[in-house]
């Protein structure tokens, strides 16, 4: 970037990206996306989910410069993916979700290695700034191979950024890693982030999106069918739950019309509700006059795990928009 160009106000800005696979005489042109708009801002934590076959390594791999895209325009900090494709490749970082490693370097030596591809001259190299950063630097001088698989993610993440990119795609990266190496890379993540690195992150672990991002994306079927700040996706599930312990033991679960009721360990049981149809007082009543008597309640609100659900596999009419 020249000391001339302007910041951009988006960090990735995606418009009517389609997508469509050639087809061979055995199967069909499959099209993987259809239309998708993204618009990701500067400094987020941008998590994009989906189930597979979504159409979320596509996306990811037409922004890296690996797939052509069919249709639509894509820009990486400002720069056109077809005008400016090298400046648009250099402000971006990827942390792929296979393990690729340089067997027959020492972690160092893989550094330094990716560095150069990138055109970085020897006094700028952060080398041993990034292996201190991830917990490497008693492994700098082993050879690869000999690391274990979470220790290869995070030199991957070490790679992702020799060339200081703007913006770092985390795909999968926690796949396969331990409590506590987890732990360490999501706090080396949450520091970037907060000097200004612009994080997209894709995980299975959704607890980690929910937790860690700022806003979410869902795709389905090469298509985004949800994008809104966290808090904001996780009121669009119109359920609550109530968690009843009775007094003593029943002989079964208690029949309550007009509601669903669910075994919970330990003699309890669950009943869902819509908010905009009952109140938690409507339900305990029902509760009463099934003849349970009451020992303690709580109330659970739906997570990012139920509201992915209803979206991508379940009945998308319990998900309704909501207001900021």
């Amino acid at each position: 970037m020249t000391v001339s160009e302007a910041l951009p106000v988006n960090a990735i800005e995606v418009h009517g990206l389609e997508k469509t696979y050639a087809g061979t005489k055995k199967s069909p042109p499959k099209t993987a996306l259809r239309g998708v708009d993204l618009v990701i801002p500067r400094g987020s934590m941008f998590g994009l989910l989906g189930p597979n076959g979504a159409g979320k390594s596509t996306l990811i791999n037409i922004l890296a410069g690996i797939v052509n895209k069919t249709g639509g325009t894509a820009a990486i900090w400002g720069r056109d993916i077809d005008q400016r494709p090298r400046d648009a490749r250099a402000a971006l970082g990827v942390v792929p979700q296979e393990i690729v490693s340089d067997v027959f370097f020492t972690p160092r030596e893989s550094l330094e290695v990716q560095a150069g591809f990138y055109g970085v001259p020897a006094s700028e190299r952060r080398s041993d700034e990034l292996l201190a950063a991830l917990g490497l630097s008693d492994k700098a001088h082993a050879y690869v191979r000999a690391l274990s698989g979470g220790m290869k993610r995070r030199l991957m993440v070490a790679k992702a950024l020799v060339h200081n990119p703007p913006v770092l795609i985390l795909d999968e990266p926690t796949a396969g890693v331990d409590v506590e190496l987890r732990r360490q890379l999501w706090d080396y993540v949450r520091r970037i982030n907060a000097e200004g690195v612009t994080i997209l992150l894709t995980t299975h672990y959704l607890e980690e999106a929910q937790a860690l991002c700022d806003t979410i994306a869902i795709m389905n079927r090469g298509e985004v069918v949800a994008c809104e700040p966290t808090p904001v996706l996780l009121r669009r599930l119109d359920t609550r739950n109530v968690i009843v312990t009775p007094e003593g033991e029943l002989s079964g679960l208690p029949t309550v019309p007009g509601f669903d009721v669910v075994a919970r360990p330990n003699g309890a049981f669950s009943i869902s509700y819509k908010k905009g149809q009952s109140s938690v007082e409507q339900v305990l009543a029902a509760v009463r006059a099934a003849g349970v008597t009451i020992a303690d309640i709580t109330t659970e609100d739906p997570d990012l795990e139920d509201v992915f659900l209803a979206l991508t596999y379940g009945d998308a009419s319990r998900v309704s928009p909501t207001k900021d």
